[in-house]
């Protein structure tokens, strides 16, 4: 028998999560905004309204979590309602392949990072990694 309160408790804290301005997203965009960058956020004319755009230099950046976007090495996935949770992954990762596609034929560059290159240990080096691309 399923345990109801542990369900609704799951629910709740998954409706609270952000489609965007989550911390770490916020915390990048501050880092690169002190450093001088001048970007927009959350650009919804362009595929996959990416987290940070430079569209003169037809660069996009993502910020994606290890669970919504099924990182291969920390993705934990839900014991309950498995079948749920492999589809939605599975279109979320779907949809990161499409978005991928389009900005390549669309001539533009695109750098993904995920949530665990941020963490405190790399933070600094994931950022490095983003001020180079957007340099190049």
């Amino acid at each position: 028998m399923t345990n109801n309160t542990a369900s609704k408790e799951r629910s709740r804290i998954m409706r609270a999560v952000k489609s965007k301005d989550s911390k770490i997203e916020v915390k990048v965009r501050s880092a690169l905004w002190r450093l001088g960058f001048r970007f927009y956020k959350n650009k919804n004319d362009l595929p996959g309204k990416p987290d940070i755009a430079f569209p003169k230099k037809k660069l996009v950046i993502f910020i994606d979590s290890c669970f919504w976007h099924g990182c291969p090495e920390h993705l934990r996935r839900p014991n309950s309602n498995q079948e749920y949770w492999n589809a939605k992954i599975a279109r979320n990762r779907n949809r990161d392949f499409e978005v991928n596609a389009i900005y390549q034929n669309m001539g533009w560059k695109l750098l993904r990072v995920w949530e665990h290159e941020l963490k405190k240990e790399s933070f600094q080096n994931c950022i490095n990694k983003i001020i180079d691309f957007i340099q190049r």
